[in-house]
């Protein structure tokens, strides 16, 4: 599914993303491959949601597809067909948080995604809301995201989400 999910990414940032002008939005199509390899270092030793391997042998190799193909594509999409309009802003936002989270609830629903350490869907939507309006920040002010980022790491490792109280839990 991982697998089928890039192709489908790929394909539609084909058909819908900016490639004529992708140099745009390169920074911003790194700064979420920083962002997905930031997580998978700090949380290295205790990842917060793990996906299944399906058609790739192992959890790396899929994250990999998420890091440099997935999720570039994605902020391609997002940040060449933002609206100018404020009043489509908004629907611009939920599309692509939408979709996510959608993606997400039929991987929950297919045992293609483990759930670690108190993560769960709901945080993954909270997730979903900060990352969208970061990658738009970054697209128009660098430093200030990178701020919002490191903030936002701060927390995520400080708050009990990283560190499980229950000891059953490591053994998954």
């Amino acid at each position: 599914m991982h697998l089928i999910l890039g192709v489908i990414t790929v394909l539609a940032a084909w058909r819908y993303g900016d490639w004529r002008h992708w140099q745009r939005y390169h920074h911003t199509m790194m700064f979420i491959v920083i962002g997905n390899l930031l997580y998978n270092f700090l949380t290295a030793g205790h990842f917060l949601w793990k996906l299944k391997p399906d058609f790739f042998p192992n959890h790396s190799l899929t994250e990999m597809v998420y890091t440099f193909v997935i999720f570039p594509a994605t902020a391609l999409m997002f940040i060449s067909n933002y609206p100018d309009r404020y009043s489509k802003i908004i629907g611009h936002y939920l599309r692509y948080i939408g979709v996510y989270v959608g993606v997400e609830w039929f991987f929950m629903l297919t045992d293609r995604i483990i759930y670690q350490y108190g993560w769960n869907l709901s945080w993954s939507i909270f997730f979903d809301f900060t990352m969208f309006p970061l990658l738009w920040i970054f697209h128009r002010r660098p430093l200030v995201a990178y701020g919002i980022m490191f903030a936002l790491c701060m927390f995520i490792s400080r708050s009990r989400l990283t560190f499980p109280l229950n000891k059953e839990i490591d053994r998954k």
